[in-house]
Order: structure tokens, then C-alpha cells, then sequence
């Protein structure tokens, strides 16, 4: 980055230089934008989805935050972040309650590999969880900016309708160009209010149905750290190449290639062997781990019964004794069943040696 832009011959803000804070803008319950300006008049240059450092004066104490910038570097006179405060927040909960129009602060960066610019693609897939919709927001407004028209589908999962944040501006920019499809998930209703979108976790089904050319997009990827892992074992199982997966963590934001973490995700391998023993049966069949316990019970003459085959209807539910499988379902079991032992034969890959109760 240039001292100087090109054009006007502006200065480019410099992390030597506070921010002065400009607006606070509410978005959704314990959310809102704060825009920052330079002093100075500096412009300021960075790619879109990338970071900022911000040194927050808390009660607790000096703290430093880490804010993807959800503007973008197309509208250069101004940076803001968007900021979530989850229980325990202490910088967040302060600039929520404190940091006002007139304020100085001190900042660091920009920073960070997670953009687009990054990975240049002809189709994106951008999918988000709460607050991790702010690289998405950059990313997809750069593009909007510039002219052309993009091909994105975005994805952002939330509690409620209600907290989706910059639903507004994104149905504003999807309702101009045919480029941006929106997508949104959400856990639960509001009250009073007809929620016909989809609802539930995310899953292998949900992603098929909302973006079935997935494999022809880039995809990133920000959010909670679960709700990346059932990302990620979902285009795994999909069939996608990780090679072209990005995503960019709450807590861990990447500033160089070598700190890019190693995802120690469990899949399975066509090359090596597991064995399924039946124990009500007393027959075991060597597999491969990319075999289901559906299918090598079928080949052993055995029947569980089954209805969709891939994790939505839970008519296969079955209990595992011993063992490990890698399971990616649709919904068709809930977490209290698992924690009891219980799986999905038509989506359990065995892992080494299984037990099961057939």
C-alpha cells in the first residue's frame, strides 16, 4: 500500500493516526455499526474481509479487539466495524455503551488473507453464522461497487429473522442485480410473524437445495467455530474441493499464509479398512471407512430399516456400543440421542473397529 493514492494524491491512513468515531449505527438487538473517520482526511486502503485491531479503554482495563471491517475499500472516506456483544463481552459491550460520535481511539492494521481478492473466482458462495456476516457484507458490497455483476450466493444463518443482520441493505442490492441470490436460515420465528424461509441448522441438504451449482463457487466460510466444522463436513461429504474453501475464525483471525490452522477434520478414506461387528447378530464384515453401516449390513443379509438415505427422516437410528463414526446428518437425530450413543446408519462411516445394536 501506496503513502499516496494514484488519483487525487491523498494521503492513505496510517495505523500511527487515531480513528475518530463518526456514527453508531443500531442493526439488530446488541448489534450496531461504528464508522470512524481519519483526522486528517486520510482515505483508507485495504482489501474487503479483512481486519482491524481496535485499543478500547474498558473499566476491566486497556483491550485490544480484533473487527473484521464491514465496509468496503470502495467507499474509501470512511471504515466501520460491526460489532455483536455475546454474554461476557467486555471491548464489545464497551463500545456499545461508551464509544459516541466524536471519540478517538487508537487502531491497528488493516490486516488479514480472508477475501476474495485473495481467490479470484467467477462464483462465490458466502456463508455466515451471526456476526460473521460482516466479511460477506464487504466482500459482496466491493463487487456491487465496482460495476460488474457479481455471482454470489449468500448464506447467513441466525437466531431469528429479526437478527439478520444487514437484511435490508443486502434484499437492496439483490432486488437491483440478479447476481446476488439471498439465502437466509434461522433457528426459530419471530413471534407473531410468518417465518417461510428456511429453518434449522444448516446441513448437506439445505446447501444443495440453496446453491446446487456448489461446486463451481469459491467458498468462504466465517462464524462460530461449530457451526464451521458442520460447514465444512458437509461440503466434505458433498464431494467439494477443500482447496477452495477460506474461512476466518471469531477468535483466531489469520494475518500470514503460515497461520493459516490445519482443519484436523475426521474423513473418511476410501484406502483404508474399518470393521463393523453386529452384536445382536454376532456378525462383523470388514469395510472400507467410506462405506455406510447401512450399506455393509445390507451386504451382510442384514436389514435396518431406512426411508430417505441421507440423514433427514431418522428411520434408520440405530445404537452404536462401540467404536467411532464419522456422521454427517440432515437433521434426522437430535444431539441428546447422540450424546446416548445413537447414530444414523445411512450417514455413520465407520472409523477403525464399530459395535452396533443389530
Amino acid at each position: 500500500m501506496n503513502d499516496l493514492t494514484p488519483i487525487t494524491g491523498q494521503s492513505i491512513w496510517k495505523d500511527s493516526e487515531p480513528l475518530e468515531c463518526v456514527a453508531v449505527i443500531p442493526e439488530v438487538p446488541n448489534t450496531a455499526s461504528f464508522a470512524f473517520r481519519a483526522p486528517s482526511g486520510a482515505i483508507f486502503d485495504y482489501l474487503p474481509g479483512q481486519f482491524i485491531t481496535l485499543e478500547l479503554p474498558t473499566p476491566q482495563g486497556v483491550v485490544h479487539r480484533t473487527y473484521t471491517i464491514s465496509s468496503s475499500p470502495s467507499r474509501p472516506r470512511s471504515i466501520s466495524v460491526t460489532v455483536k456483544a455475546q454474554e461476557g463481552s467486555i471491548g464489545t459491550r464497551w463500545m456499545l455503551d461508551h464509544l459516541k460520535p466524536g471519540m478517538q481511539i487508537r487502531a491497528f492494521g488493516p490486516a488479514g488473507l480472508f477475501s476474495h481478492m485473495n481467490h479470484p473466482a467467477k462464483k462465490y458462495l458466502f456463508i455466515s453464522a451471526g456476526s460473521g456476516i460482516t466479511p460477506s457484507m464487504a466482500m459482496t458490497t466491493f463487487m456491487w461497487d465496482i460495476g460488474t455483476e457479481p455471482d454470489i450466493v449468500f448464506i447467513n444463518c441466525a437466531k431469528r429473522p429479526s437478527e439478520i443482520i444487514f437484511r435490508e441493505r443486502l434484499e437492496h442490492m439483490a432486488s437491483r442485480v440478479p447476481g446476488i441470490v439471498l439465502k437466509w436460515v434461522v433457528e426459530e420465528a419471530d413471534r407473531y410473524r410468518p417465518w417461510t424461509g428456511y429453518q434449522g441448522q444448516v446441513n448437506q441438504l439445505m446447501l444443495g437445495l440453496m446453491a446446487p451449482d456448489y461446486l463451481d463457487r469459491e467458498v468462504f466460510c466465517c462464524g462460530p467455530e461449530p457451526f464451521m466444522t458442520a460447514v465444512r463436513e458437509a461440503l466434505q461429504g458433498m464431494g467439494y474441493d477443500m482447496e477452495r474453501y477460506h474461512q476466518e475464525s471469531f477468535k483466531a483471525p489469520v494475518e500470514t499464509v503460515e497461520d493459516i490452522p490445519e482443519h484436523d477434520d475426521v474423513v473418511p478414506e476410501a484406502a483404508e479398512t474399518a470393521e463393523v461387528t453386529f452384536g445382536v447378530s454376532g456378525v462383523s464384515r470388514t469395510c472400507r471407512e467410506t462405506d455406510t453401516v447401512l450399506a455393509v449390513a445390507r451386504a451382510a443379509g442384514l436389514g435396518i430399516p431406512s426411508g430417505c438415505t441421507f440423514g433427514l427422516c431418522g428411520t434408520c437410528k440405530i445404537r452404536k456400543t462401540a467404536g467411532e463414526v464419522h456422521m454427517v446428518h440432515n437433521g434426522g437425530i437430535s444431539d441428546d440421542d447422540i450424546a446416548e450413543g445413537y447414530i444414523l446408519a445411512c450417514c455413520s462411516h465407520p472409523i477403525g473397529a464399530v459395535e452396533v445394536e443389530v
